[in-house]
């Protein structure tokens, strides 16, 4: 009988060891979202409730990258108390599907953190490939090209092209009967090795237009410099 008791009493107090503890329950540690193409940003709700009979506090909420913050409305959480982290992922110049993380830590006995997954579809105005351009030494400057895929149903009609060398051509002209641009790229015979990018902007939307980008690496060519540059002849010696 007193066997029984002692079997008891020490399930009773195992229940009360795992009972008076702070536990945060999170409603989900994943949300999707799908911001439209103007938006600047992007934001998620992480919503969590204290589950425990003891308050827990939030030691730690780390994004995954600068490009993420987070914000915590308080840090300690009393028992039976509800809150959330809201994830703000600013969008900039990225396209397409992105995942960030933010990584929360407590100070329950061996936390091991948390993890929450921001996933971001952000619309794709231009799919550009390839995004760099090389010229070896021992290749011909010949044109070479570039396609720039409208995504979506995106009413894209132009491009405007901007080179940040003068040496570097670059013209846009628009793929008959297809959603898409070819972008001729050509360089300037010279002797100097040159490393520009191409700023690629359409004209939608008009407000606030998403910027991409190409870069072109050439390496010198000596051997088709202006007939008046000095490089046109290396093996000609000073007098």
């Amino acid at each position: 009988m007193r066997m029984k008791i002692s079997l008891c009493v020490l399930v009773f107090l195992c229940a009360l060891g795992l009972t008076a503890r702070a536990a945060l329950q999170w409603e989900t540690r994943e949300v999707s979202l799908h911001p439209k193409i103007n938006d600047e940003n992007a934001v998620g709700h992480f919503k969590y409730k204290n589950a425990g009979d003891k308050p827990v506090k939030i030691t730690g909420v780390k994004p995954s990258c600068g490009c993420t913050t987070a914000a915590l409305g308080k840090d300690v959480v009393a028992p039976g108390e509800s809150g959330e982290i809201t994830a703000t992922f600013h969008i900039g110049d990225r396209v397409g599907a992105q995942t960030k993380t933010i990584h929360v830590t407590t100070d329950e006995a061996g936390d091991q953190g948390t993890v929450l997954t921001l996933k971001a579809d952000v619309p794709q105005v231009l799919i550009v490939a390839p995004t760099f351009l090389y010229w070896a030494k021992n290749q011909p400057l010949t044109p070479r090209t570039i396609e720039a895929k409208v995504g979506g149903d995106f009413a894209v009609t132009k491009l405007k092209i901007d080179s940040t060398d003068k040496d570097v051509e670059a013209v846009a002209e628009q793929v008959p009967n297809e959603k898409s641009f070819r972008i001729t790229v050509t360089p300037k015979p010279g002797n100097r090795p040159i490393n520009a990018a191409l700023k690629i902007t359409p004209d939608f939307p008009k407000e606030a237009p998403k910027v991409f980008y190409a870069n072109v690496r050439i390496d010198g060519h000596p051997e088709l410099a202006p007939s008046a540059s000095p490089a046109a002849s290396p093996s000609a010696s000073p007098k």
